[in-house]
């Protein structure tokens, strides 16, 4: 793969746009190679955590590649609509927490992407926006249901209807990034906040994310339950007992992930 660059590393997998030339921007190959590789994820549990993040400092990525779409048929257009649709719903199912670590602009469906992801941090001279109706479309990727889930309906409506490109300090100030950092700061900011995650037991953080996303999309009572039955599944790991037993004799536990 070329376009897409993954590197696993302590439990952590990064995952690296990586057309730099076209400021990281989808085309189809792109997509399906994001697609396979998110698949691959999914199912490794080695994998505790998955950082997205583009080549370069220009982008993290500006979205759709327009060079390409130009040439596209309207049946072409509709098929990279419903892929990267897919793909980036598949991005917000990974049981590992996610992170779009936003090393540059951010545009229609990077910003997309970034939205799918659980944690956004971005440098501070970033831009970033769902700048879809600039170009006469809507955005197609989850923007108009996942951002006012974040900030609510009316903030995120002015946002998608003006096409605003927000400053990385006026993000932060709406909730949308996590972590708004200079960039010599940017990738000991990633390093810190991946550490506190990583000091967790790996099951009881993957189950507390199903909870939460699975709870939110439904009513008080089922959530409940919902966290009720995750909770169950932690009971009987090794790594609670490494907990108590670490607590027992003040040490730091050593979780492995069972």
């Amino acid at each position: 793969m070329e376009n897409i660059l993954v590197d696993i590393h302590h439990h952590t997998a990064t995952v690296t746009l990586n057309r730099p030339e076209a400021m990281n921007a989808f085309n189809y190959d792109t997509l399906c190679e994001l697609a396979g590789t998110v698949e691959n994820l999914r199912t490794n549990q080695d994998v505790r955590i998955v950082i997205f993040r583009g080549s370069g400092e220009r982008a993290f990525s500006v979205g759709a590649d327009l060079k390409e779409r130009k040439t596209l048929s309207e049946q072409d257009v509709r098929r990279n609509v419903y892929k990267i649709g897919e793909v980036f719903s598949a991005v917000e199912k990974l049981p590992q927490p996610t992170i779009a670590a936003m090393n540059g602009h951010a545009f229609g469906g990077g910003m997309e992407l970034a939205l799918a992801c659980d944690f956004r941090i971005v440098v501070k001279e970033a831009l970033m926006g769902l700048t879809e109706t600039s170009l006469a479309i809507i955005p197609g990727a989850g923007g108009t249901q996942r951002l006012p889930r974040l900030i609510g309906e009316s903030k995120a409506l002015e946002l998608i209807l003006t096409a605003k490109r927000m400053t990385a300090e006026e993000a932060l100030h709406m909730g949308i990034v996590t972590y708004a950092e200079d960039r010599e700061h940017f990738e000991e900011c990633i390093d810190q906040f991946v550490s506190k995650i990583q000091a967790n037991g790996p099951i009881a953080v993957q189950q507390a994310k199903f909870a939460v996303k699975n709870g939110m999309n439904t009513d008080l009572q089922t959530g409940l339950e919902i966290e009720r039955k995750a909770y169950e599944l932690t009971i009987p790991t090794e790594d609670r007992i490494e907990a108590l037993e670490a607590f027992a004799e003040k040490r730091k536990p050593q979780f492995k992930g069972k």
